[in-house]
C-alpha cells in the first residue's frame, strides 16, 4: 500500500499510447472516484506550473496525483520523487536526481546538475512526501522552476511548500457513494465474493462516514472482514472511538480521525502484532523478512513467530508486500509506520530497535564490501541499491549519536564499492565528509574513510581534495603503522598521478602499492584494479606487451573469481593495447564487451572511455558520421563525470585522432551537425547505439574501408598510437 492511496476508479481506463519516459509505479488495484478532483487537478497543471495537493495524512493525496500525472504524460516524463524515508535536508537534491535516474561523478553539486539537466526538457515531476523538508523542498523546488522552463511540479503533502507560483489544490475525503464502492473492492479482494448487498450495505456505509471518507481509514476497515463483519466491525469502531477521539487538541479534527482509524486498527491487533507493528517502524524504507526476523525479535517477540506475525499484518493491510530485483520486500505507509513509531518510543524501546536496525546494516554492508569480489557482484550492486533509505538511517544514526562516529566513518567507507562501482560518487561524497568532520576514536576507521574520499575526489577530478585526504591517510597510517592504509593511499596517489599523465611517477607508486598489497596479503576488485591502472600507465608508455600481460592476469583472476566490474577496465587497456596494434577486430570486441559490463554497474566513467574508443574504431572502419555521433553522445555523459577525458592527454589522444579524421571526411558543417545529433542521445540510448542496437538518428554516410586498413588520411589503423595527441 502506498502513502495515501486508496482513491481509484469510478473507474478510469486510460486509452493504450506509446510508453513515455518516467518511473510512476503501475497501479496494482481499482482507481475509485475522483473523477471531479482529476479534472480539477489536470486544469490547475494546465494554469500552473507549481501545484501543491495538500490533505490529511490517508486522504488519497500520493494515489490521486500520480494517476494525474500518468494522465499528463510529459514529452520527457513523469518522474516520481518520495522523500517519506529521506531525513537529511542534504539529501533531497540526491533523491530528485536518483528519481530522476541521474549520475554524476563530477564535484558539481546535486542542484547544479538537477539545473542542467532539466534546464531543456518538458518534465512533471511529483514531489510526495516533503513535509518534514519544507524549506529545503520549497529552495530546490523555487530555483528548478525559475531556470527550467518546461518542468511543472506536482507537490504531494499535508502543507503547502509555500513557494512563489504555488497553486494549492485542497483534497477532500471521498464522497459516501465512492468510500463505499471503495470499501467494497478492497473487502472483496481479500476475501472473495464479498458484495455490497442490502444486508450489510447500511453498515458500510455508517462505517465509512464514521471514518469520514478518508480512504486509509475505509482501506485498514476493509482489512478486517477477514475475522469481522461489516457490524461487528462498526461495534468495535463505536468503542474505538470512544477511547481515542480527543487524545490531541492541537491537530484538526481530521487528523485526529485518521488517527483514531490507525488506533483502532491498532487495538484490533494481538500483542504480538501491535509489538512488531512498533518494531518495524525503525525501518526507513522497504525491508526484507530476514532483517524483520534479526531486528525486530527478542524481548517478548521469538525470531520464529515472526514471519506468522508478518502475515497477519499483511492481511490488515497494516503492511504491504512488493516484488523487487532483490526478491520479496515489505513496507509500511508512512502514516502507518508514524504511528508505530510513537508508540515504539512510548514502549522505552525505540533506542535499542535503532541500535539493532544499525547493527543489521553495518553487517549487510561488510558483507557486501567482501561479497564485491565475487560471482554475486551484480546482485551486492541491486541489493544495496534496494537498502540504500535503510543505510542512509543508520548512517545517520552513527553520525549523531554520541560514541557512534567510528562506526559511521566505518559504515561509509565500507560502501566505497557502492560510491565508485555503481554511480553513486556524490553521495558518497556527502557521507564521506560528514563522517571525516567528526572525531572518532578509532584510527582504522578513520583511515578507511580518508582513502575512500580520496577515491571519490580523484574520479570526480577534485584534485585538491583527493591529495588532502590521500596524505593525511598516508602520513597518519604510517604514524600507527597501519599497512592497509598506506597501501590504499599510495595507490590512490598513483591513480591520480595517471590522470594528470605522470606515467614515470604513476608507474613508482602503482607498483609500490602492488607489493604493499602482495605482503599484507590483499586481494580484492581495489587491488585488481590498482594492477589495471598500472597497465594503462605502461600503454600509454608503449609498453604493451607488459601491459597486455598485466590485464590478462587481472582478467583471468576476475574469471576466476567472478569479478565483472574490474574486468571491464582490464578489458578496455586490452582494447586499447588490440587497436594500437593494428588488431582492429579484436579490439572492438573487447571494447564492446567492456561497455556492456559498465552500463549494467551504472559506471559512468568506464562506459563513456569504452564510447570514446568505439568511436574511433567506427571512423577507421569508414563510418565517420556514425563515429561523430557517438563523440556527440560522450560529450553529453562528460559532465556527469568529470573534465573531458581527465585533461589527459594520453586519455585525449584517440578523441582527438577520432574527430581529425571525421572532420576532414565529413566537413566541419556534417561534423558538428552530426556530434549535435549524438549529444541528443541520453545515456541509455548511447549505449544501445554503440553496441549496435539502437536506432539510428541520422542518414548514414558509410564509405567502404580503405584497402589495406588505411584511415581516411592515408595512415594505418594503430600507425598513430591512440594513446599520443593528433
Amino acid at each position: 500500500m502506498r502513502r495515501d492511496q486508496g482513491t481509484g476508479s469510478g473507474r478510469h481506463d486510460s486509452p493504450a499510447r506509446p510508453p513515455r519516459p518516467g518511473n510512476l509505479p503501475l497501479e496494482l488495484n481499482a482507481f475509485v472516484g475522483r473523477t471531479g478532483e482529476l479534472a480539477d487537478l489536470a486544469a490547475a497543471l494546465e494554469a500552473g506550473r507549481l501545484v501543491t495537493v495538500t490533505g490529511v495524512g490517508g486522504v488519497g493525496k500520493s494515489r490521486l496525483a500520480v494517476r494525474a500525472a500518468s494522465d499528463a504524460a510529459p514529452p520527457d516524463g513523469a518522474w516520481l520523487v518520495e522523500l517519506a524515508a529521506v531525513r537529511d535536508p542534504d539529501l533531497v537534491e540526491h533523491a530528485v536526481a536518483d528519481a530522476l535516474r541521474l549520475t554524476d561523478h563530477t564535484h558539481r553539486t546535486p542542484r547544479k546538475v538537477l539545473l542542467d539537466h532539466l534546464a531543456e526538457r518538458e518534465v512533471l515531476l511529483v514531489v510526495d512526501g516533503f513535509e518534514h523538508l519544507v524549506e529545503a523542498c520549497s529552495s530546490l523546488v523555487g530555483e528548478l522552476l525559475h531556470r527550467s522552463p518546461g518542468l511543472r511540479v506536482l507537490a504531494v503533502g499535508r502543507r503547502p511548500l509555500d513557494t512563489c507560483g504555488e497553486r494549492i489544490f485542497p483534497l477532500a475525503p471521498l464522497p459516501a457513494p465512492d468510500a463505499a464502492a471503495l470499501f467494497a473492492d478492497r473487502a472483496a479482494a481479500g476475501l472473495p465474493g464479498f458484495v455490497l448487498d442490502e444486508e450489510n450495505e447500511a453498515d458500510v456505509a455508517e462505517l465509512c462516514r464514521r471514518l469520514d471518507g478518508i480512504p486509509l481509514a475505509v482501506e485498514l476497515a476493509a482489512g478486517r472482514l477477514r475475522a469481522l463483519s461489516p457490524a461487528q466491525l462498526l461495534s468495535r469502531l463505536d468503542d474505538r472511538f470512544a477511547l481515542l477521539t480527543g487524545v490531541r487538541r492541537d491537530v484538526p479534527p481530521r487528523h485526529q480521525t485518521l488517527r483514531t482509524a490507525i488506533g483502532w486498527s491498532h487495538e484490533l491487533c494481538t500483542a504480538d502484532e501491535r509489538l512488531l507493528w512498533a518494531r518495524l517502524s525503525v525501518f526507513c524504507g522497504p525491508f526484507d523478512l530476514e532483517a524483520a526476523e534479526y531486528i525486530c525479535s527478542g524481548d517478548g517477540l521469538h525470531a520464529d513467530d515472526v514471519l506468522d506475525v508478518l502475515g497477519e499484518l499483511l492481511a490488515q493491510s497494516v503492511v504491504t508486500r512488493e516484488e523487487g530485483p532483490t526478491g520479496v520486500r515489505y513496507r509500511m505507509l508512512d502514516t502507518v509506520r508514524a504511528y508505530g513509531a510513537d508508540w515504539l518510543e512510548a514502549t522505552g524501546d525505540a533506542a535499542r530497535m535503532r541500535r539493532r536496525h544499525r547493527d543489521w546494516y553495518m553487517g549487510l554492508a561488510t558483507w557486501c564490501e567482501l561479497d564485491w569480489f565475487s560471482p554475486r557482484q551484480a546482485r551486492v550492486a541491486e541489493l544495496v541499491d534496494c537498502e540504500l533509505p535503510n543505510l542512509r538511517g543508520a548512517l545517520e544514526y552513527c553520525l549523531t549519536e554520541p560514541d557512534e562516529t567510528h562506526l559511521g566513518q566505518y559504515l561509509a567507507g565500507s560502501l566505497w564499492f557502492f560510491w565508485v562501482g555503481c554511480g553513486r560518487l556524490a553521495e558518497g561524497r556527502h557521507w564521506l565528509d560528514r563522517a571525516l568532520e567528526l572525531d572518532g576514536d578509532h584510527d582504522d576507521s578513520r583511515l578507511k574513510a580518508l582513502w575512500v574520499l580520496g577515491y571519490v575526489a580523484v574520479l570526480q577530478g577534485d584534485t585538491v581534495a583527493a591529495l588532502s585526504a590521500l596524505q593525511e591517510c598516508k602520513d597518519e597510517a604510517e604514524r600507527t603503522g597501519s599497512a592497509i592504509a598506506t597501501a590504499y593511499a599510495v595507490h590512490r596517489i598513483g591513480c591520480l598521478a595517471l590522470l594528470a599523465d605522470d606515467m614515470e611517477r604513476a608507474e613508482t607508486l602503482l607498483r609500490s602499492a602492488l607489493e604493499q598489497y602482495r605482503e599484507i596479503g590483499e586481494l580484492n576488485s581495489n587491488v585488481l584494479m590498482g594492477q589495471v591502472e598500472l597497465a594503462m600507465a605502461l600503454a600509454f608508455r608503449g609498453e604493451l606487451a607488459d601491459a597486455v600481460e598485466l590485464c590478462e592476469d587481472v582478467r583471468q583472476v576476475c574469471e576466476d573469481h567472478g569479478e565483472r566490474w574490474t574486468l571491464a577496465y582490464a578489458l578496455y587497456v586490452l582494447g586499447f593495447a588490440a587497436w594500437t596494434r593494428g588488431e582492429a577486430a579484436t579490439a572492438r570486441e573487447l571494447v564492446m564487451r567492456c561497455l556492456a559490463l559498465d552500463h549494467a554497474f551504472n559506471d559512468l566513467l568506464g562506459t563513456v572511455l569504452a564510447i570514446e574508443l568505439l568511436a574511433l574504431f567506427t571512423a577507421v572502419e569508414g563510418d565517420p558520421a556514425e563515429a561523430a555521433v557517438l563523440q556527440g553522445a560522450a560529450s553529453r555523459i562528460w559532465p556527469s563525470v568529470g573534465l573531458p577525458l581527465f585533461g589527459s592527454g594520453n586519455f585525449g589522444g584517440p578523441h582527438e585522432l577520432c574527430e581529425t579524421q571525421a572532420r576532414e571526411q565529413l566537413g566541419d558543417a556534417r561534423y558538428e551537425e552530426c556530434v549535435a545529433a549524438g549529444a541528443r542521445l541520453a545515456p541509455d540510448a548511447a549505449v544501445s547505439r554503440a553496441l549496435g542496437t539502437g536506432p539510428v538518428p541520422h542518414a548514414k554516410t558509410r564509405r567502404p574501408p580503405h584497402h589495406e586498413g588505411r584511415t581516411g588520411d592515408g595512415l594505418k589503423q594503430g600507425e598513430l598510437r591512440p594513446g599520443q595527441r593528433a
